[in-house]
This record gives C-alpha cells, structure tokens and sequence, in this order.
C-alpha cells in the first residue's frame, strides 16, 4: 500500500475559523477569539490542581498556576478582548482560593482590569470564590450560541463547550504524538484545556461519539510551533 503523505504547515499564532456560523479564531494556546463580540474564550484552566494533589503527597512543583496565567495574559495581550469568558474547570477544586499564592492572585487581578470576566461553573468548580472576581454562571448565551461547560449531546442550539480536554494523537513512521485539539462539526465547538496541568482524551475516544457520531469533524491540533488542521482519517487511537 502506498503510504499517504503528511503535509501540515502550521499557523504561528490562530487561524480564521467558521463554527455554527461565526467567524472565529482559534488560537495556538488552545482559545478562541470572537471577534464580533470582542470575546477571549477558554476551558479548562484547572488553576491549583498541582497544589491539590501535593495536599495528597504528590511530589509536583506548585507552578501550574503560574504558567497558565503567564500564558493567558499573553493571549489577552495579542486579542486585548473586552470580555473573557472562562467555560469552566477554571479551579480544580472548592479550596483552591486557600490555596493560591498572593502573587499568581494579583496576576489574576491584573488580568481582570478594565474587561469583563465570566466565570462559568464547572464539574470541578460548582461553586467559585468571590475573591477571584469577575461574575459566575453556569450557562450563558451569546450571539445565539450556548456557552457551558459539559457538552450536551442533545442540544437544541449550537453549543461552545470544554470538560472533554480533545487531543488527537497522530502515528506515522513509528512515532506517536497526542496533542490537545479543537473539535467541531457544524453543531458544536469542544475546547481544548488551556491549563499547563490537565490531560487530554483522545477525540476518537467512544466519549465524543454521542457529540460527533461516525460523522465529520474537524479538528486543529496545537503544536510547539503554530496550530495544524487535520484530516480526521490521518488520527489514530490509543
């Protein structure tokens, strides 16, 4: 069989996207800009999971938080949106407002001036501290479009949603990559984890079936040098 050959050339920074039809822009880091509502989105930020698990016995370094912030201000840097909207998972647990240091707090603050900033709850944040600011909810509306934080397999409307951390996991020639991905049909968005500390779910995973069924998506995979749009027959399982 004549192998097929892989050619993907990376955008550096987003690339112009259209989902449920809205003119968007899927960032290398792992968000989307709208640009008719002037809106930064993200998922999954999962600030303080490092220190969680430390409070278990874990030996990790106490520096995710840190990095995912360094990384979201360079994001609202480069869009300098007027709204963030944060899908959910944005605190991997009730006590990460005990947790957090007053340095990466004030990062926050920064982060929060002279824009709006919505907090959506998730599964691992039903409930989100006053001290991180901003205002919570648990769905919102925007343009027509649902914004939440699980993925429901039934919705009526068109839906921009995380908690599935998508990754897409490329083989060839011997060697294997999982990296974390955008996913969409003409239904939905799944975000991936902005988080420097989260996971990823392969998108071929029997998860994502009742969302995308054996139909079409399309996926765009976040690499170390730009963001790739991958042909779905060019993934493989774990």
């Amino acid at each position: 069989m004549k192998s097929e050959r892989l050619n993907l050339l990376p955008d550096k920074a987003g690339q112009p996207i259209s989902i449920c039809g809205k003119s968007l822009i899927a960032d290398s880091l792992g968000a989307i800009y709208w640009p008719a509502e002037q809106t930064l989105l993200v998922a999954d930020l999962h600030l303080e999971k490092a220190s969680a698990y430390a409070g278990t016995g874990a030996l990790l370094p106490p520096y995710d938080t840190r990095e995912t912030l360094i990384r979201l201000a360079e994001t609202i840097d480069r869009y300098a949106p007027r709204c963030v909207i944060a899908l959910g998972d944005s605190f991997h647990d009730a006590d990460a407002a005990q947790r957090i240091n007053a340095e990466d707090l004030e990062r926050l603050d920064i982060l929060q001036e002279d824009r709006e900033w919505i907090w959506l709850s998730g599964n691992h944040d039903a409930s989100i501290a006053a001290r991180f600011g901003g205002r919570v909810a648990a769905v919102i509306k925007l343009a027509g479009i649902t914004l939440r934080h699980q993925p429901v397999a039934g919705c009526a409307t068109h839906e921009i949603a995380g908690h599935l951390h998508p990754a897409a996991r490329l083989s060839r020639y011997g060697t294997s990559i999982l990296r974390p991905c955008f996913v969409a049909n003409n239904r939905r968005l799944i975000m991936p984890a902005f988080g420097a500390f989260t996971g990823g779910l392969n998108v071929l995973d029997d998860a994502f079936l009742p969302l995308f069924g054996n139909g079409g998506m399309a996926v765009w995979m976040l690499g170390q040098d730009g963001l790739y749009a991958v042909a779905t027959r060019l993934l493989s399982r774990d």
